[in-house]
């Protein structure tokens, strides 16, 4: 696929897909402008070379109508702040007066246009709904990986309909250090696995399991492998319709010699909040009423020593209910292994973010990715399809 920076945008209108789905107060200010920050280089490289910006993203599930509270416009007064530029607010982000407006553009000038998902047609990867956006514009630039795992219009069908389509450099990056950490990595190669559920995470370990040298599996999900080893977990999360192929899934990594790591103690409490009864036990001792929140102390102390020798680190989710600080220790722990390891680090997911962002150490970490999903469908060994998208444009033209 084109870099933008391979494409004369000079005088152009250029309409990029951005992800400014920002998290916004009930007084609709922006409690977090990350995901705005990621695409200011390649926004910034735009008007630089004199190119007319066009921005279009999705914000929250309005479900396919207007609603004033899943409006862009806070995004576009912040924007305006961080390009020290005025970002006019379209009405719309298809139809005459937005087709208008865009016309009308000047090199310099930045238009947003108002929440795709306001049209069914958007998450439907409707054909005319994107003929309508691609007629903005002469060429076409994809900046959201977070939402390039989705096949939709402004993603995946737009790419039929405007002249030149391209990649930005939030997008080119990620696929650059994901590629790095999976396609020829520097060894050993961990990848660190946590959150909630096995099912959600089934198809990364499996595609990961001919790639890696060693798993550290940590979060409610470690439940589902320790519950197959024959321990009693008392009242936590468990998939038992998972506790078979998480037996499987450990049995082929010790065929591939794969080293696997599992919790060895666990924080436990006699119910899922801040004020509740807390204990450390060894994984042995679950007490029957009680469910695992954290990993422990000997957990973290383990985990620690796994990845001293790595050269590359993947994380992805949490290692328990990190959000109450009194379950946040064995995350925080993970997240100073990982920073105190010589190695290319990559963390991808929301919550592993969100925790990383907290510990105060996220510019220790080699590559941040901003997308959840997409990360998750790279380490499952998917293509994007807004990647697919952008490979056919190439080659086609």
């Amino acid at each position: 696929m084109k870099s933008v920076r391979e494409m004369d945008v000079t005088e152009k209108k250029v309409l990029v897909r951005v992800d400014f789905n920002v998290p916004l107060d009930e007084q609709r200010n922006i409690t977090d402008d990350t995901r705005i920050q990621a695409v200011l280089p390649t926004l910034k490289y735009l008007l630089e070379h004199n190119g007319a910006l066009i921005l279009m993203s999705h914000m929250g599930r309005p479900k396919g109508a207007p609603a004033a509270k899943y409006s862009l416009a806070p995004v576009a007064a912040r924007l305006g702040q961080l390009l020290e530029k005025e970002v006019v607010m379209a009405p719309d982000c298809i139809g005459p007066e937005v087709k208008q407006m865009a016309d009308s553009l000047s090199p310099g000038q930045v238009l947003l246009l108002e929440n795709l998902r306001f049209h069914p047609e958007e998450e439907k990867n409707g054909d005319e709904f994107a003929r309508e956006l691609g007629k903005l514009c002469d060429i076409y630039i994809n900046d959201a990986f977070a939402v390039s795992h989705r096949k939709h219009a402004s993603v995946d069908a737009v790419t039929k309909y405007a002249p030149q389509c391209g990649a930005g450099f939030l997008l080119a990056d990620e696929l650059k250090y994901f590629n790095q950490a999976m396609e020829n990595p520097r060894r050993p190669l961990a990848a660190v696995v946590g959150g909630a559920k096995v099912s959600s995470k089934l198809g990364a370990l499996k595609n990961m399991m001919a790639r890696v040298d060693k798993f550290i599996i940590g979060g409610a999900m470690a439940n589902t492998f320790l519950k197959h080893q024959g321990l009693e977990l008392g009242k936590s999360l468990v998939e038992a319709d998972l506790v078979a192929e998480a037996g499987e899934i450990m049995k082929q990594a010790n065929e591939k010699g794969v080293r696997f790591y599992l919790p060895v103690d666990a924080v436990v409490a006699d119910r899922p909040e801040p004020d509740a009864t807390v204990k450390i036990v060894p994984v042995q001792e679950i007490p029957k009423d009680w469910m695992v929140l954290d990993i422990g102390p000997a957990t973290s102390l383990l985990f620690s020593q796994v990845l001293h020798d790595a050269k590359t680190i993947v994380w992805n989710g949490p290692m328990g209910l990190f959000e109450m600080d009194a379950y946040s220790r064995g995350t925080m722990a993970m997240v100073n292994s990982v920073v105190n390891a010589h190695a290319l680090t990559i963390v991808g997911g929301g919550d592993t973010v969100v925790a990383v962002e907290a510990s105060g150490l996220s510019d220790r970490i080699s590559y941040i990715s901003t997308g959840g999903g997409a990360f998750l469908h790279l380490m499952e060994g998917k293509v994007l399809p807004g990647v697919a998208a952008l490979e056919r444009s190439a080659e086609a033209a």
